[in-house]
C-alpha cells in the first residue's frame, strides 16, 4: 500500500509503497484511516529520536480515526464497523499516514458521530498528554493556582480546559493571536509571551503563589520555573527539563497510549467540555510540506492527513 513516510532515520517525508497489513494478533484491529494527526513529535519519530516500534522504511504517524475493518480473536468489544481514534504506541506495524493501520484494542476509544473525522484525527495525543500532565504529573486540585507557558498551541490549550474543569486558577502565555481564545478555555489572564518579564507578571497575578507549572514552549521550561513557588511542580512536554532548584519537582511527561483514558477525554469533547480548533486537511503527497510547516510553527489549527474513502 502507499503511505506517506521515511525510507531512513532522518530521511526526508516521501510517498513509498509498503507492504499490506499483515494478519492479525488476537489483540488488535485493521482500522481503515479517514484521518491522521500531523504533530511535532512525527518529526521527532522522523529523525529517531523517538522510537515508537518500528523500522524504516515506514509510514510516519502516531494518531487516526477511521474504521475497523477487521478483529483479532479477542476484540475487547470492539467490532467491523466501529469508528475509533487512538494514539496506537508502540506501533504494531505501519504508521497512521496510510489508508490502513493495525492498532491493539487497548489504545482506542470509540468516537462519537458528532465528531468530525478531522478533530478526531488530531485529538489523541494533544489530549492524552494534556491529561497526564494535569492529572498526574501535577496531580492538580481546586484551588490552586497553574501556569500554563505555551497555552496557544492544541495541547497547552487542553491543558487550560482539563486544568479549569478540575476547579484550578490558571495563568497562561500565549500570542496575542491566541490570547482571545485561551481566556475562553478557561485562563483567568493571558500573559504576552514576548515580555520578557512575563514569568514576574504571572507571579503578580497569583492569588498568592504559582503552585504549578505546566510548560509547552519549546526550550521554556528553564524560564517557566522561575514563576514557581518554593516546593512548587513543574511539568514539561518539551525534552529540556529543567534541574531542580528551591525544592521545586520538575517532570519530564511523555505521552503514554491509553484507551480508556483516551475514551473519558472523547467523551469530554464530544459533550462540548473541551473545545479543539479545525484543522487543515492534506492528501498523503503532501504530508512532507504539512509536517514542516507545523514544525515551523505555521499550523495553529493543526493538519490531518486524510484519505479519499468515500
Amino acid at each position: 500500500m502507499l503511505v506517506a513516510g521515511v525510507r531512513a532515520l532522518g530521511g526526508d517525508v516521501e510517498t513509498l509503497e509498503v507492504d499490506d497489513p499483515r494478519p492479525l494478533a488476537p489483540d488488535e484491529v485493521l482500522i481503515e484511516v479517514r484521518g491522521a494527526g500531523i504533530g511535532n513529535w512525527d518529526d521527532i519519530v522522523r529523525v529517531g529520536d523517538w522510537g515508537v516500534g518500528t523500522r524504516p522504511p515506514t509510514a510516519l504517524g502516531v494518531e487516526a480515526a477511521g474504521v475497523v475493518r477487521a478483529v483479532g480473536a479477542h476484540p475487547s468489544g470492539f467490532s467491523v464497523d466501529d469508528e475509533v481514534l487512538c494514539h496506537p504506541v508502540p506501533l504494531r506495524d505501519q504508521g497512521a499516514w496510510a489508508p490502513f493501520l493495525i492498532a491493539p484494542v487497548g489504545s482506542l476509544a470509540r468516537k462519537p458521530p458528532w465528531i468530525s473525522w478531522e478533530t478526531a484525527a488530531i485529538f489523541p495525543v494533544p489530549a492524552l498528554t494534556a491529561e497526564q500532565v494535569v492529572g498526574e504529573a501535577l496531580a492538580l486540585h481546586g484551588g490552586e493556582t497553574l501556569l500554563v507557558h505555551g497555552a496557544g498551541g492544541i495541547t497547552g490549550g487542553l491543558i487550560v480546559q482539563l486544568a479549569n474543569l478540575r476547579g484550578v486558577d490558571v495563568l497562561a502565555t500565549a500570542g496575542p493571536r491566541s490570547a482571545e481564545r485561551v481566556r475562553r478555555y478557561g485562563a483567568r489572564e493571558v500573559i504576552d509571551y514576548r515580555d520578557r518579564m512575563w514569568p514576574q507578571h504571572a507571579k503578580a497575578l497569583a492569588q498568592g503563589s504559582v503552585d504549578a507549572v505546566a510548560n509547552a514552549a519549546p526550550g521554556g521550561a528553564a524560564t517557566a520555573m522561575t514563576a514557581l513557588g518554593d516546593g512548587g511542580r513543574l511539568a514539561t512536554i518539551t525534552p529540556d527539563l529543567p534541574s531542580s532548584t528551591r525544592g521545586i519537582s520538575a517532570t519530564a511527561v511523555y505521552v503514554r497510549s491509553d484507551g480508556t483514558q483516551l475514551d473519558r477525554l472523547t467523551a469530554l469533547l464530544a459533550s462540548h467540555w473541551l473545545s479543539m480548533p479545525t484543522p487543515r486537511s492534506c492528501s498523503l503527497d503532501q504530508a512532507g510540506h504539512a509536517l514542516a510547516q507545523v514544525v515551523a510553527g505555521q499550523e495553529p489549527n493543526g493538519v490531518v492527513v486524510t484519505n479519499d474513502i468515500p
